[in-house]
């Protein structure tokens, strides 16, 4: 499969044009992107702001500045309610300074009052991934809080089983999967178009939640 939609033309695989209008569409509405930890929000996340010509922001790198400390640290030292607790007040500062593409980590949809903010303030995307795609991924990091036990796959699969339903929440979906992470942008281009258009104008590399 190639890097772009045989449809897009211009610099980055996408006319400026269409990319601008999008931008224009979304207002001050931020694109977040939620899923599980390998499911690639912050790799897609920083070629989809690129594309769209707007800033990228990491929640994750925010918390560790707020905190001064590395998320594996907070959850060792405080423990992970501290952490989500934390985790929710920097999303809400952050949504408050869009537009932007904001990548969360795995757990942040979770928070009730966070998918509320999320909602409010934003178009959010799930990058939704399969159990063996994000084991593939995960093996190659050690910095998991939620991961370091006996049997990390099954904790995997519980997160997935705890998570899906949530997520499914999420405005659009997208899979993510083995390919050129320009074709995942690709797609959820053409997913925030159908979104931010008129009804009967979807794309088809996105299905709507």
């Amino acid at each position: 499969m190639s890097d772009t939609a045989t449809h897009n033309s211009g610099h980055d695989g996408v006319p400026a044009e269409p990319a601008a209008e999008l931008v224009a569409a979304l207002g001050r509405r931020s694109v977040v992107l939620v899923g599980m930890m390998g499911a690639g929000k912050s790799s897609v996340g920083r070629r989809l702001a690129g594309r769209l010509g707007l800033p990228f922001v990491d929640a994750d790198n925010e918390i560790e500045k707020a905190a001064g400390m590395s998320i594996p640290e907070i959850f060792a030292n405080h423990g992970e309610p501290y952490f989500r607790a934390g985790e929710a007040r920097v999303i809400a500062r952050l949504l408050e300074g869009g537009p932007q593409v904001l990548a969360t980590g795995g757990g942040a949809f979770m928070n009730a009052e966070t998918r509320a903010a999320v909602r409010a303030g934003s178009v959010s995307i799930w990058l939704r991934a399969t159990l063996d795609v994000l084991s593939r991924r995960i093996k190659r990091r050690a910095d998991r809080p939620l991961l370091k036990d006996s049997d990390p796959a099954e904790t995997l699969r519980r997160l997935i089983d705890e998570r899906y339903p949530i997520y499914a929440e999420a405005d659009l979906t997208v899979e993510s999967r083995e390919v050129p992470h320009d074709t995942i942008v690709d797609e959820i281009v053409e997913g925030l178009r159908g979104y931010l258009s008129p009804p009967g104008a979807q794309g088809t590399g996105a299905v709507a939640s």
